[in-house]
């Protein structure tokens, strides 16, 4: 019997559902309310991100399901969260094409290029043109990394990303630390070679390229700055 369904409720699935059910319903709405595409619902996200980092581990969605945030908060299993961007970068695979954020600038920073143009351009005004490369989800396997089903929760560390190591470091002292899942590099999931996405590879992102048209205005000074958007 679940005691409460909030975090369900915010990912709009059955308290019964299935792992697989669970991502689905994460990827849908976290690129619905992911900042860049709605700069308002930062709060919405977050949530999002917590209740998906929860009931996608078994061990917490185990506590949650028993006692509620409460027991979470009581067992050590909700003391802190991930970086919902980090969530988002974990599952998506660091890409995303709906703005102006690539890989690891995530805080609203524009990728700046330098263009070096002539005095003749300057006087006269142009137009050049800019190639540009970022990482977009794959659109084949629509960001799974692979078929539907193929992937799986990571069994060395049970779908948490990490893994701990004891190490006895002294007559009767122990270190206990944690490192990043050396079956699943701290993505949290494995798929089957066999079962991989053919355009991506199972990174769940390609590359995409695109040419940007930079229009230099006449009498511009040096330094000037252009916004281009993609």
């Amino acid at each position: 019997m679940v005691k409460e369904t909030t975090y369900y409720d915010i990912l709009g699935v059955k308290p019964n559902c299935t792992n697989d059910e669970l991502k689905k319903a994460y990827r849908k709405l976290a690129l619905k309310y992911h900042p860049d595409k709605n700069p308002n619902e930062g709060e919405r996200f977050k949530q999002i991100s917590q209740a998906y980092e929860v009931l996608s581990n078994p061990d917490k969605r185990r506590i949650y399901d028993q006692g509620g945030e409460q027991a979470l908060k009581e067992g050590g299993g909700g003391g802190g969260f991930s970086s919902p961007m980090d969530l988002f970068d974990m599952i998506f695979g660091g890409g995303f094409s709906g703005g102006r954020r690539r890989g690891r600038e995530r805080k609203g920073k524009d990728v700046i290029h330098q263009l070096s143009v002539t005095l003749e351009e300057l006087y006269k005004g142009a137009v050049r043109k800019l190639a540009l490369q970022k990482n977009v989800i794959c659109e084949k396997c629509e960001g799974r990394g692979g078929k539907k089903g193929a992937v799986q929760t990571c069994g060395t560390c049970r779908g948490s990303g990490m893994q701990v190591q004891i190490q006895q470091i002294a007559p009767g002292m122990i270190q206990q630390m944690q490192t990043v899942c050396s079956e699943c590099r701290g993505q949290r999931e494995i798929i089957d070679p066999k079962d991989r996405c053919k355009v991506c590879q199972g990174r769940k992102t390609v590359r995409d390229r695109k040419i940007l048209e930079v229009h230099i205005d006449k009498g511009m000074t040096d330094g000037h700055e252009n916004s281009l958007q993609w």
